[in-house]
């Protein structure tokens, strides 16, 4: 089993977004069995919330589902149980490094870094914009959501 978590602030625009892409991507490939997704964020701001109305209509528009989803604050235990944690910007990444216990810091990571060909290594916060930077957003994910799955099935077997 390998194990994803992607990391926002609040975990109600981008986090939860690269969530359902993900998994979208997973459930198509077959590989819902193999491959564990969840989504927190550095800050508890939105805890016990659904992703914001504008990315779930985003998502929507794509065929994706982000309803079921809840914000969570990200714990101490998700850097033992996560393989992957990725931020989604510099901020967050650095918030999380605070946080991580040294052993684990090599799972934590720029989301994007799987979209080298973008060419930037953020994904910008839609909240405070308007409906286009969901979309932005969207395609973002996309790229660097196939890139991480090569990645992941480029990764050794466990033994």
């Amino acid at each position: 089993m390998v194990r994803v978590l992607f990391v926002c602030m609040g975990n109600i625009c981008r986090s939860p977004t690269a969530q359902g892409v993900f998994e979208e991507l997973l459930r198509r490939e077959g590989l819902t069995p193999w491959i564990e997704v969840d989504s927190a964020g550095t800050h508890a701001y939105h805890e016990g919330n659904a992703p914001d109305p504008r990315a779930q209509a985003a998502a929507l528009r794509r065929g994706l589902d982000l309803s079921a989803q809840i914000a969570r604050q990200v714990r101490s235990d998700d850097f033992e149980r996560f393989d992957y944690i990725l931020a989604m910007d510099r901020e967050n990444l650095a918030l999380l490094m605070e946080r991580c216990p040294a052993p684990f810091g090599h799972k934590v990571s720029l989301f994007l870094g799987y979209a080298p060909h973008l060419g930037i290594e953020e994904v910008p916060d839609p909240y405070y914009g308007g409906v286009a930077g969901f979309d932005r957003v969207l395609d973002m994910v996309q790229a660097a959501a196939e890139g991480l799955l090569r990645e992941i099935r480029a990764r050794p077997p466990a033994a």
